[in-house]
């Protein structure tokens, strides 16, 4: 069982010290997710901004608060972000040219996020409109896809022109600790984590978070992409990197412990969706959006159907890609999966037997 050592959250405007010199911090944001949490390191001259929160909303009155009250006169000196999602970096921009410091990230992260940010509503292609026909939308939604496309430039403030990049066993050493650079993927190309052992803390962004499963999609600019390939391999390498023991700090919820046996969960998770989906595309050929009963037992809107679509997606561009489901371009361009694996009702009777005599994971 996870166990969550604080027994409050920060409030907006407000920091709360989970060890001296590693101060945790909240943004709220206007989703139903509504919080990020963030994180302040404190070096010899100044403190080092662990992702910034969303650039809309009381976001800029907020950092201008925790600039004021909890930083000791000491100035900010850096600022890391641990992926691009415009929640991690939608005030990169204007806190390091507030402070004039240099911004951290990873190479793909970077250019994924000046990608995105730049994003204009005549950047819709026919691969774009492809890639959803081919995902099962109906004309009526690739109309009104079409006409809301576009990044999340609103989101953000322009990114920083330069950066200074991350690289996976690499360090920054703050205030005489060692943070070790452990970049993930899945949920974005090139994700970093950093974990002192000093300290035994890991900052793990949306890499690992302790009551949602970060959301692992395909989108329409690569549409071969693998990434639940890239989260598995990278949960197998967190596992073998990281001790079981060590403090979390997420981008969400609340610090925790417990690293090992969430890794496992969410392998798990997935490694159900897979088999889930498998089954499914046994007796017929299915689109990707006829299967999306299959993810998520609760009704989407329309807000969430974009990113269902994208999870399921990469879990069925995942067995298609090892040979366990074949794929077809049906009379109306929509892709249609189908199971091809022999051993596939051999491999269901082992799970759910598996299933009933091992106690599940707590969460």
């Amino acid at each position: 069982m996870l166990q969550y050592p604080f027994d409050s959250v920060p409030e907006p405007g407000q920091v709360q010290e989970i060890v001296p010199g590693v101060l945790w911090l909240r943004m709220p944001l206007p989703l139903g997710l509504d919080h990020i949490n963030l994180y302040l390191l404190e070096d010899h001259d100044g403190w080092w901004i662990i992702d910034t929160g969303i650039a809309i909303g009381p976001t800029h009155k907020l950092w201008e608060q925790i600039f004021d009250r909890h930083l000791g006169g000491k100035p900010v000196k850096a600022v890391v972000a641990t992926h691009f999602h415009p929640d991690h970096t939608g005030m990169a921009g204007w806190l390091c040219e507030k402070w004039r410091v240099p911004f951290y990230m990873t190479r793909l992260e970077y250019l994924s996020g000046l990608s995105f940010s730049r994003m204009q509503r005549e950047h819709y292609s026919w691969t774009s409109e492809q890639f959803l026909r081919r995902s099962g939308y109906s004309p009526q939604q690739l109309d009104t896809t079409r006409e809301r496309f576009g990044g999340f430039g609103p989101y953000i403030e322009p990114m920083p022109m330069a950066y200074r990049r991350l690289v996976d066993g690499d360090a920054l050493t703050i205030n005489g600790n060692r943070w070790r650079v452990v970049v993930g993927g899945g949920h974005s190309p090139e994700h970093a984590c950093l974990y002192c052992g000093a300290l035994n803390i890991l900052i793990s962004g949306d890499q690992v978070i302790p009551k949602i499963t970060p959301n692992v999609s395909v989108n329409g600019g690569e549409p071969e992409a693998n990434p639940l390939k890239a989260w598995f391999n990278s949960h197998e390498h967190f596992l073998e990197a990281l001790p079981a023991d060590a403090l979390v700090l997420p981008a969400h919820n609340a610090p925790f412990y417990g690293l090992h046996e969430r890794l496992r969960f969410l392998i798990e998770h997935h490694e159900d969706h897979l088999l889930a989906l498998e089954e499914a595309c046994v007796t017929g050929s299915h689109t990707a959006m006829e299967l999306l009963p299959v993810l998520f037992k609760r009704e989407l809107d329309e807000s969430q159907i974009e990113l269902a679509t994208g999870e399921c997606i990469s879990h069925l561009n995942y067995l298609h890609q090892r040979g366990q489901l074949e794929r077809i371009v049906d009379e109306q361009g929509r892709y249609r999966y189908q199971s091809v694996d022999d051993t596939l009702s051999m491999r269901l009777r082992k799970h759910h037997h598996e299933a009933e005599i091992q106690p599940p994971l707590q969460v």
